[in-house]
């Protein structure tokens, strides 16, 4: 399994996604909080952190990578080693897909010719309209051919 994105991690602890990033980090907060599964053999599982510590840090410093990247690395290591929650761990990964956090390119151009009415730039908009004049009507006489 894939390590969890620092990116992803962070925005959504500092509030990205508006609600439905705020549904997906309290999905991972509950998953986190399962405790670890039973049968796991010879795997002293309490020397692996849970997560929780790491979520909370993240969750009063949202900005810090470092704690992101903690977090990420302890999900990485609790997937490897209890497989219930490596599955909860991917269908919480599933959820977190609908949160836009910022990652992605943006490239927006505009050129050549005259354009008359709004432009709007920038990446995932919604529930945005424009109300627009119509355009004057143009000169009938201004194309018309001389004749003479």
């Amino acid at each position: 399994m894939d390590p969890v994105s620092v990116g992803l991690l962070a925005a959504l602890a500092g509030g990205a996604g508006g609600e439905v990033g705020k549904q997906v980090w309290t999905g991972l907060s509950e998953l986190v909080r399962r405790p670890f599964q039973r049968g796991l053999g010879t795997v002293d599982v309490s020397a692996v952190s849970s997560g929780e510590v790491e979520l909370a840090g993240l969750e009063r410093a949202p900005a810090d990578q470092a704690r992101a990247q903690a977090l990420s690395t302890v999900l990485a290591v609790r997937a490897a080693m209890d497989g219930d929650f490596r599955v909860g761990l991917q269908q919480w990964l599933e959820a977190a897909k609908l949160v836009r956090a910022g990652d992605g390119d943006v490239s927006n151009t505009i050129s050549g010719g005259t354009f008359n009415g709004p432009t709007l730039q920038g990446r995932d908009f919604s529930g945005v309209s424009f109300s627009v004049a119509s355009a004057p009507p143009a000169d009938p006489g201004a194309h018309t051919p001389r004749q003479g």
